[in-house]
């Protein structure tokens, strides 16, 4: 089985398109399973954020699994597959693990540097082992990007090369408004990007904070993270009228704010209203930005000016070149262990047909041999199993060093040739559930069999 990563970024598709194939809530969990059905596909994992749509797939065969997986998005998106297939990337095996490790540390983002998308695979993570969609190979990859992702933001500086969506968003707020400490501001949403946005405001000294959200409960709880208040969404009319700057990360499929609500509430008034757009699907008419005295930034826009883009000078320069270094460093370091467990089970395979020699020959000797008495019967078991043992250490510890490299696979191919080994026996699978201590007792897990 091999890793396949099929996908649509700000990169490749323009917001308006994104939108149509972003996923979320029940229609994620359809996709997952709609995916695991499929006979291409062994395992499947879906990042699905304001910026991407990625499928990870573990599949047998790449022509098979790509069509599966395409088939799919065109299905949930509505879009053709003709259409949606100019928009998609495409990585397979070693590139797709290297993709993965760069969207993990934020190389791939709108913004260079932006810790969210952490959270983002990690939260795809979690549905997909809730879902059952995820087994040894993406909980594996996945785990390993988020430690690649985390030692990137530990060891550079690429947290203050590139700062986040929210903090992009604000910065043309203040453009706009002057300095935001001590305005009102309103964020739309109580998720993981509205709880970013609101940390955003407090720390920029906004402390007039109101928070919208249709389960009250939830906006009750961010509120008084901030020193805010909560009230519902059917508020958000009449709290427009008194924000200053709005920001909305819903992104549920129907306008949280219309052309209309926005109209009503700026009536009369002579500051300006500045909204942020963060959710995908759009919550926010883009019809207010017709409206005199109203700013208007989303995605699209982002997008459009270019903002968050690599400007890659001075200290981003280096910082983003120092990660691109751990994300070349860690992806070596994962292939190779992927290389060395293939032949594990071989290994296993090896010594536990030496195992069934050495009992079988002692059985023989025993046999003939009678009158020995249970010392001496365990003394020369103990011998034979020694003598076994010291002419299979070196070999098989070579074989699993070489099976490292590129290639590898080829003397674990050669050690079954030679030895009429079977991998796949009962006997030598049922080993492969402890420790691999180099004494042929267990391995590190299952995995190099299934794979």
């Amino acid at each position: 089985m091999s890793i396949l990563v099929v996908g649509l970024s700000h990169r490749t598709t323009p917001v308006s398109l994104l939108e149509r194939v972003t996923v979320s809530g029940d229609a994620l969990v359809k996709l997952l399973h709609s995916l695991h059905r499929d006979e291409n596909v062994a395992e499947s994992l879906v990042v699905s954020t304001c910026n991407r749509v990625e499928v990870y797939a573990d599949v047998d065969r790449f022509h098979g699994g790509l069509t599966a997986v395409t088939g799919l998005l065109s299905d949930h998106s509505g879009l053709p597959q003709e259409q949606l297939a100019k928009h998609l990337y495409v990585h397979y095996e070693e590139r797709a693990v290297q993709h993965l490790f760069t969207v993990a540390c934020g190389l791939d983002s709108m913004v260079v540097g932006e810790g969210q998308i952490l959270g983002q695979i990690r939260t795809a993570l979690r549905l997909a082992q809730r879902e059952g969609t995820a087994g040894t190979a993406l909980n594996e990859l996945a785990q390993q990007a988020l430690r690649v992702g985390k030692r990137a933001h530990a060891d550079t500086g690429i947290d203050r090369a590139g700062a986040s969506l929210v903090g992009v968003g604000l910065t043309l707020a203040e453009r706009m408004l002057g300095p935001i400490g001590g305005r009102r501001a309103l964020v739309v949403g109580a998720g993981s990007m509205s709880s970013l946005s609101a940390a955003t405001l407090s720390r920029a000294g906004v402390t007039d904070i109101v928070i919208a959200n249709r389960t009250r409960s939830r906006a009750v709880r961010l509120a008084e993270s901030v020193g805010g208040r909560a009230v519902a969404l059917a508020d958000v009319p009449a709290e427009l009228a008194e924000a200053d700057l709005v920001v909305s990360c819903i992104g549920s499929g129907s306008r949280s704010i219309t052309v209309d609500m926005v109209e009503t509430a700026v009536r009369g008034r002579t500051s300006p209203l500045f909204l942020l757009d963060l959710a995908l699907p759009h919550d926010v008419d883009p019809g207010v930005r017709l409206l005199p005295g109203v700013t208007l930034v989303d995605l699209e826009s982002m997008q459009q000016a270019g903002l968050g883009a690599d400007v890659e000078d001075g200290g981003r320069a280096d910082a983003i070149e120092q990660v691109k270094t751990i994300v070349a460093e860690e992806v070596s370091a994962h292939l190779e262990t992927e290389r060395a467990a293939v032949v594990t089970p071989t290994v296993i395979a090896l010594r536990s047909k030496a195992a069934d020699v050495v009992e079988a020959e002692m059985g023989r000797l025993l046999s003939r041999l009678p009158e020995l008495d249970g010392r001496a019967r365990d003394e020369v078991t103990q011998t034979v199993r020694r003598v076994v043992d010291k002419l299979l250490h070196e070999p098989t510890v070579r074989v699993k060093r070489l099976a490292a490299a590129p290639g590898g696979d080829q003397y674990a191919e050669a050690l079954r040739e030679l030895f009429g080994l079977d991998p796949k026996a009962p006997d030598a699978v049922s080993l492969i559930d402890g420790p691999d201590d180099g004494t042929g007792k267990g391995t590190a897990g299952r995995k190099g069999v299934e794979r």
